[in-house]
């Protein structure tokens, strides 16, 4: 069982937002708000601990920073060129 805690948290301009959940009916008080954004917090966390492992298990070959941005310089560049054109 979990231990229950009182903490103090200062929503400062997010307590609007906080509130209108509430009033909405979503949630029946601010704890469960400030609750379900900490367990939003987690899933996040947990994507992007997956997303980063899955990247460092990629067989390919990486590609330096530096041919990425020379491609892309180079399709703004076209992008420019066409609009320019009227395409």
């Amino acid at each position: 069982m979990s231990e229950t805690k009182a903490v103090t948290v200062t929503l400062e301009d997010m307590l609007e937002s906080a509130e209108a959940r509430v009033r909405s009916g979503a949630y029946s008080s601010l704890s469960e708000v400030v609750q379900e954004g900490l367990r939003a917090l987690d899933r996040e966390d947990e994507w992007l601990r997956e997303a980063v492992r899955e990247s460092l298990d990629d067989p390919r070959p990486s590609i330096p920073a530096e041919e990425v941005f020379a491609e892309l310089r180079r399709h703004h560049a076209e992008q420019v060129e066409a609009d320019k054109r009227g395409h």
